[in-house]
Order: C-alpha cells, then structure tokens, then sequence
C-alpha cells in the first residue's frame, strides 16, 4: 500500500446534532452476516502505543513497533491503521488522517491484538462500532479490554461506504462513536435499532454531548453546577473584543475555547476585552465556546480536577490531579513530582464511595438519569458551596494504568476494580438477550 495520499486534510468530523436524532435515513445499512470464528486483521491500536509514549518513545520507536509481516492487503490496512494512531500519538493529524482513510478504503474491520486469551476460560466477544477519526472521536475501550479477558472487534463506519458483508459474531455491540456529524448520528442510530445482538451506549443520546447542549441540560439538576456555553462566531468574538457589550459585562471572568478543542487545547481564561483581542490573534478556528469561570480552588490555593467514570449507573474514580493552576491535566499537573499530590489522590480513591460519591450522590443519580447511557465519563470538581462543578461529560475520556508503579502503586486496586465493573457489566448484557446462529446467521 502506497503513502501517495499522505498530507491530505482530513474531513471534519465533531458537529453535534442538539437534544434529539432526527428520522433515520432512507437507506439503512444493511447488517452485516455474523459468522462464528471468523478471523480479523489485528492492530496493536492506541492503548498500547500511548503506554509507549507515556514512557517517552518517539515516532520512529511506534513504527518500528507497528512494524509486522504483511502478505495481504488486509494486513497492509492493519499496519496502515496502527500507523496512524501513531502520527496521532505524535501530532501529526494530516499525515494520520491520511493513513487512516488508506487503511480504512480497503479494510473496515480490525482485532485487537492484546486483551483475549491473555486469562483462563472463554473470552467475551466485543465489537466496537467506530467513526473515522482520531484516538479522542471513539470511546477508548482498549485502555480497558487490554487489562480483561475480552476481545475486542473494531467495525469502522465510513461516509460513503457499505458496512463489511461479512462479519465476526460477536456477544455484545459497543456504540463507541463520541464525534460524529448529523448524517453520520442518523446512521449509527438506525444500526443501533436493528443490530441483532445486545447494545451498549445509545448513539441518539451520546449526539446530545456537546459542551452547549450539556450545559443546558445539566442547568437546573440539583447540587449541579453547570454554567451556560455559548457559541461565538469568530465575528462575533471580534465585536466583543472590541467592546460590544456581552460576555465580559458582569465583570466576571470567561473560558473560551475552539468548538474543536479538547485536552485543554487553545483553551484560555479572558478577564478583559483586551485579552479576548489577543487570543483570537494567537488562535484559529470559526467558532468557540465561552462560558463562566467558576474558581473552583480549596481554602490552600490549589484546584482538584475529578475524571470518574460510570459503568451501569455506579462511579468509579479514574484519576484526582492537584494542581495550582485552574487549568488542570493529570499530565501537567506535577503529580509524578510531587509526592503530597500523590497521597492526596490515593486518600481520594480510597474514601471515594463514603467520601466524594456520597456527598454527590444527588447529584449522580440525576446525571444517570439525564444521560441515559452504559458507559461516559465527566471532569468535575467541587465548588466552594459544595455543589459538583461539571466540566465535561464524554464518552471518549481516556481512563487508564499507564502511570509509573513504584510512584502510583495506590492506583492498580482501584482500576483493575473499575475495569472488572466494566466486564461484568459486558457479561451481564450479553447474557440479558442470548442469540444463536443458524445457518451463519443471527437469530
């Protein structure tokens, strides 16, 4: 396979389609034929690359990595995939794009390599549905299928292509799309309604995630926080840059960000006219989110961000950064350097359910009940009335056990009690609707 196409910008992919998925389109894909044992191009996928790049490796060490034998053109289009999640990994976006679109022209249907057989008894069979795009668009199940005996099946659906004829069978389906466009939310929406095997996370309502339509449907939920987002054209950005009235009148200082954004990418606090005027000079994009600030500190100066996952309902909290900036990563929040961060986190897992989850209980049951879904997660802290200040909530947040054990031993215990939520709750709707095969067949 040729690299001829490298350089070609990708197609955008990210507009969300509001509260609700409209009709399903006219022509519904027709579902695949499943087979029992069939078998699938393996890819080492993200999971495994970005452990390498946590642990300081650098592009040529993720293609040598990548590097396997290849007889086929399926095997050319796995080495094609995995190649691109590590011009991904390295920034390197138009490249990767690429790559990805070359791979996927030929091969829609991808195994991952770790994960099954690694443990004892019968692996549980998971496919993935997934859009196009980078490692942030779909929900990163193999950060969590490498760690349990499942394996785990990648069906890409492409704009402007059929799904495979042909297909693994498989005991449950995962809608991991967490980007997509309208046309792209009516067809994962109508293969939801007629997969023929048990389904998790419903497409229609993972569309309504955007940081706007979040916003307004978290706004009156008990003990939440959830300021309102707006979008501001950049023309509209300008206007206020220069003094229109609007989003800095009350004095209070405002987040904005490109409606693409995520990890904290172009993501700034404005406190005056001034200071919109040059970030929208430092800054691209067409569009942006703005809303409130919301000072989040404790009484000692320092911001405590939150990633907890919900599996079936239950949290479980991935990872506590403590930092003294209000822009806090896990990453850049010198929790590696600081052993009083570290103690601090630990303390936080280990008094999670009598500590932080009971005092939001109120608070998530009402997330559940408004998001409806199997699997999301939220970044969250806790503001000083206590209530939960919601930053984001996503189905395609990374939760992981990458870092440095003999720094973060606390962590294992309670992420390997995450990822055995996250199997028993596969387990548990694979076996809720059991169907057969006749004929190769599903029935």
């Amino acid at each position: 396979m040729q690299n001829a196409a490298l350089g070609v910008v990708p197609k955008a992919f990210g507009a969300a389609v509001g509260d609700a998925i409209v009709a399903p389109p006219a022509d519904v894909d027709a579902i695949p034929e499943l087979v029992a044992d069939l078998p699938a191009p393996l890819v080492n996928g993200t999971a495994l690359q970005a452990h390498l790049v946590h642990d300081g490796r650098g592009l040529d060490d993720l293609l040598r990595f990548n590097e396997r034998a290849r007889t086929s053109a399926e095997d050319d289009a796995a080495f094609c995939y995995d190649t691109s999640i590590a011009l991904y990994l390295r920034f390197r976006a138009r490249q990767a794009a690429a790559m990805q679109r070359e791979a996927l022209a030929v091969c829609q249907l991808f195994r991952m390599a770790s994960g099954f057989g690694q443990q004892t008894g019968r692996a549980l069979r998971l496919l993935a549905v997934m859009a196009p795009g980078d490692f942030m668009v779909n929900t990163p199940l193999d950060f969590i299928t490498q760690h349990l005996n499942v394996r785990l099946d990648l069906m890409f659906v492409v704009p402007g292509q059929p799904l495979p004829a042909v297909i693994a069978d498989h005991d449950a389906e995962f809608f991991a799309a967490g980007e997509a466009d309208p046309a792209m939310w009516r067809r994962l929406e109508a293969l939801y309604h007629s997969w023929p095997r048990p389904r998790l996370n419903r497409p229609g309502r993972i569309a309504q995630l955007s940081r706007d339509a979040v916003a307004r449907g978290l706004a009156d939920v008990p003990r939440i926080c959830s300021p309102p987002v707006m979008r501001l054209t950049r023309a509209q950005a300008l206007r206020h840059a220069a003094g229109a009235p609007g989003i800095l009148d009350a004095g209070a200082p405002m987040i904005i960000r490109p409606l693409e954004s995520h990890a904290g990418r172009d993501l700034a606090r404005i406190d005056h006219p001034g200071d919109l005027a040059r970030y929208l000079d430092g800054v691209g994009g067409d569009a942006f989110f703005v809303t409130r600030f919301v000072d989040y500190s404790g009484a000692d100066g320092m911001f405590r961000k939150y990633r907890i996952a919900f599996i079936d309902g239950a949290p479980f909290l991935c990872h506590m950064a403590v930092s003294p900036h209000w822009m806090v990563h896990y990453l850049n929040a010198g929790m590696n350097e600081h052993a009083s961060r570290r103690a601090e986190e630990a303390q936080a897992m280990a008094s999670f359910d009598a500590g932080f989850a009971l005092r939001h209980q109120v608070a998530f049951a009402a997330l559940n009940d408004w998001m409806d879904l199997d699997y999301f997660q939220i970044d969250c802290a806790e503001t000083e009335d206590g209530r939960l200040l919601v930053f984001e909530v996503d189905v395609a947040a990374i939760v992981h056990l990458m870092e440095a054990p003999e720094l973060f031993a606390y962590k294992a215990p309670t992420m390997r009690r995450m990822f055995a939520a996250f199997d028993a709750m596969l387990r548990r709707r694979a076996a809720a609707r059991p169907m057969r095969l006749v004929h190769g067949h599903a029935q």
